[in-house]
């Protein structure tokens, strides 16, 4: 990227939802917040049962980029990076995806694995944080799960095949839920976390365990009962355990209609944030976390800093 390159911008093809970030360079240091889009999309609907993209769930995602392409034309965007994830990695038709998508976007998306997804994440919530690691930051996705560990950098990391829409579409079939199928959630994430414990094994010096994605944005709403998202009011809000096991204890009893009662809980996500529940749930209760730090900078922040840096 050229020196002179101030506006950047980065797009996140996700197994649920399709995001946009556009930032500029501060004056000082790191980099201000001129745009930030998300639409719920599903593009893993459906995936891990077929081990394809739908038409339909592919036909939203390119519908949604069409929108983001007008938006950085718009903004005069120097330079920007798209990215696509768990849902193109799994399905079989994944680069009839990304050959549309480039087209959209006029250059090309970019398929990270779970490393890369990883280090992306690590960097993008702590950049600005201070004197609060080592850090264990997990991005709980539609259909994978990264888990990073470091201090000032990632030092290890593993992906997961565990998302909301993945543990959603094996497990939760009834609404509301059954008892059987929520333990069968968190059977699964369970074992899921023996592997992270094996394969991260500085996990237990970690002082301050991170949140990024949808489901921990959720839950964070419906602890404060936000009936509008509020980016000052969740971003670095933490939460602690027992809240958050008492939203479970709501959201796994509600049945869909009642679930959209609830204060801060929103209809596109309201399908599959019990499945993203018994991940989050799981982790808190394994890894023996008292409170959990809400990042709203994530991937998409991970990706504007590799631009400007």
């Amino acid at each position: 990227m050229s020196s002179k390159s101030q506006r950047v911008a980065a797009i996140d093809c996700g197994t649920n939802s399709t995001r946009m970030l556009i930032a500029e360079r501060a004056e000082t240091e790191g980099y201000k917040i001129l745009d930030r889009r998300q639409k719920v999309t599903r593009l893993g609907e459906g995936v891990d049962a077929t081990g394809k993209l739908n038409d339909d769930a592919i036909d939203r995602v390119l519908a949604t980029l069409m929108s983001f392409k007008d938006a950085l034309d718009a903004e005069e965007v120097d330079e920007f990076r798209s990215i696509a994830t768990s849902a193109v990695r799994d399905a079989t038709n994944g680069d009839v995806f990304l050959s549309a998508a480039n087209e959209i976007l006029g250059k090309e998306v970019q398929l990270l694995t779970g490393q890369q997804e990883a280090e992306l994440s690590f960097q993008g919530a702590t950049h600005s944080l201070k004197e609060l690691g080592p850090y264990l930051v997990f991005d709980l996705g539609g259909g994978s799960t990264e888990f990073s560990y470091g201090e000032m950098t990632c030092e290890q990391f593993l992906s997961v095949d565990a998302g909301c829409i993945r543990m959603t579409e094996k497990f939760i079939h009834s609404d509301p839920p059954l008892p059987e199928e929520l333990s069968a959630a968190l059977s699964l994430a369970e074992l899921h976390l023996i592997d992270v414990e094996k394969k991260i094994t500085n996990l237990g010096k970690a002082k301050t365990l991170i949140g990024l994605a949808g489901t921990v944005t959720a839950v964070a709403m419906v602890e404060k009962g936000l009936e509008d998202y509020s980016y000052e009011t969740v971003h670095h809000y933490l939460m602690s355990h027992k809240d958050m096991e008492e939203v479970f204890r709501i959201l796994a009893t509600d049945n869909r209609e009642e679930r959209l009662t609830n204060p801060g809980m929103q209809e596109d996500r309201v399908d599959v944030i019990v499945g993203g529940l018994c991940i989050l749930m799981q982790i808190m209760r394994q890894f023996h976390f008292t409170e959990c730090l809400v990042s709203e900078s994530d991937i998409l922040d991970g990706l504007i800093l590799k631009q400007l840096l």
